[in-house]
Order: structure tokens, then sequence, then C-alpha cells
């Protein structure tokens, strides 16, 4: 597969990578301006010359992805090569002559989000949350909710957007997610809600888990789980009720302001839980 593919294939697996460009050219060099490379912990898709020059940032590239598996970040980084048999070279000659600037440009595994319940509220969360880099789970049991049209706003943003219809079951999309979610919880029918934290409490997937309502929904919840067997510190990890303005500093119960607050929290969450690891 040629670079462009490579990042597409690196994006559906979740897979961090480098993209490695060739951004300047002086006098006879391998690979003209614009030749790209993809690199990940153990494969590497394209070509920016071979030889020395291609080892050499295969190496570096592959130490960006340990920094990003350790801090969830790195910088883009910029390296010159001289191509001359007086340049060192720990992987070969090459004495082409010229030089050749490199752009090693990291790319993290987007942080995954899904929101169970697509109302009002959860449309509103969508919106803002596809403005950013991430990847975006939107499940509902109700056809007309996931309607194209209605979701065209959503699909329009830079999130990666998967869409999951499900008439009967929507606890069963838990076992699909990527590991280290953060799952949102707000659908139209309390019974849903238990059944989905019920799913969530059992997996490992979730990164964390937040439910939309009352202080009393959540007694009656509380005591639900406990009978489906969730020993308290398990039932703890749910935090209630998302986009709290006691927390978030923003006020209202309009949509489109909880859905600010929940999205500064989650947000924050993200943040606060940045991908540790190379593959997720």
């Amino acid at each position: 597969m040629d670079w462009l593919q490579a990042l597409q294939h690196c994006r559906e697996r979740r897979i961090a990578c480098v993209l490695v460009t060739v951004t300047d050219v002086r006098g006879h060099a391998p690979r003209e301006a614009g030749a790209k490379l993809v690199v990940t912990e153990d494969e590497t898709w394209g070509s920016v010359g071979g030889g020395n020059l291609e080892e050499a940032a295969v190496r570096r590239a592959r130490g960006l992805l340990r920094g990003l598996a350790l801090t969830g970040a790195a910088a883009p980084v910029t390296e010159h090569h001289t191509l001359s048999d007086k340049a060192p070279a720990e992987h070969g000659v090459q004495c082409c002559g010229g030089e050749v600037t490199l752009l090693l440009e990291p790319l993290p595994v987007r942080p995954s989000v899904a929101i169970f319940g697509m109302g009002h509220v959860g449309l509103e969360i969508a919106l803002l949350l596809s403005r950013h880099e991430v990847e975006l789970h939107l499940v509902d049991s109700r056809a007309d909710q996931l309607e194209a049209t209605r979701l065209a706003p959503v699909l329009a943003g830079p999130a990666s957007v998967a869409v999951h219809q499900v008439p009967v079951l929507p606890e069963l999309v838990v076992a699909e997610l990527p590991a280290g979610t953060h799952v949102l919880v707000l659908t139209h029918d309390h019974a849903e809600d238990l059944a989905i934290l019920d799913a969530l409490l059992r997996s490992e997937v979730p990164a964390s888990i937040g439910l939309i309502g009352s202080s009393a929904k959540w007694t009656r919840f509380q005591a639900k789980l406990a009978d489906l067997g969730h020993a308290p510190e398990a039932v703890a990890r749910v935090r209630t009720p998302i986009g709290d303005p006691a927390l978030t500093g923003v006020p209202g119960k309009q949509p489109a302001a909880i859905a600010v607050s929940v999205t500064v929290e989650v947000l924050s969450l993200i943040g606060a839980t940045s991908v540790s690891t190379l593959e997720r």
C-alpha cells in the first residue's frame, strides 16, 4: 500500500505511527521533495530514499514512538542529512552529494469516546466532540436518531465517526469498542442505561464511565447494580451526573448547555488519560 493507504490502515487499526516527509532537497538526492514514509513500531510503507538516510529516519521515528508511548505526545522533528562519503553514517554510505531535510510527524492513536443515546443532549455532545480529533462512537436503539441528515453536522468535523444502530441489546456494542474508550450513557430508557452500565462494569474496555441523571435515579441504579453482583468499588467507577455544573462551572439545563459541560469534562478526562501504549 502507498503512504496514504498506510495512514488510513494505522488509523483504522488504532496504531500509532510517524509520517516522514522529504521537505527540501539540495543537489543530488535519491528522492524528491514530497516523498513520504510511514513508520510504525514494526513496519514501514513508502520511502524517502533508502540506505543510511532511510534507516536513520526509521530509527529516529521509532524513538519518537517510544516517547509517544511514555508521554502520550511527541512534537514534530526536523532533521537535516548530508549525503556525502564524509558524513557520519551508521547504515552505509550514500555519496549522492546532495542535502535532504526530513520532517518527522508523530501521529498518535486518537482518543475514543462512545455516546450511548443520541437524543437532544447526546446529539449536542456529539456535535461538540466531532470538532476534535477523536474517534467517536454513536450508539442508539432508535433508527431515527441516527439518520444521515440528522448526523450530517457531526460527520462534517475532523473526528472519525462510527455509527452503531442496534434495535435490541445496545449493550452488546460495548464489546466492539476500543480499549480505553470514555463512555457516556444517556439513553431514552432507564432499563437500557442499566443494561449498558452492567456490561461496562463487566468489561475492561472503558477508561471512564459517565451517566446522566438525577440523584434519585443513581440511588436506584446503585441498588440494582449491587443486585446484579457488582461490588461497591466497581459501582464507584460510574461518574454521575455527567457535566455537573458544580465541577465544570457551566450552568444551565438546556441540552446545549449540558453538552458544553459534559464536553469540558470528557476533554479533561482525555487529557488526564492520554494514550499510553502504541496500540489500543
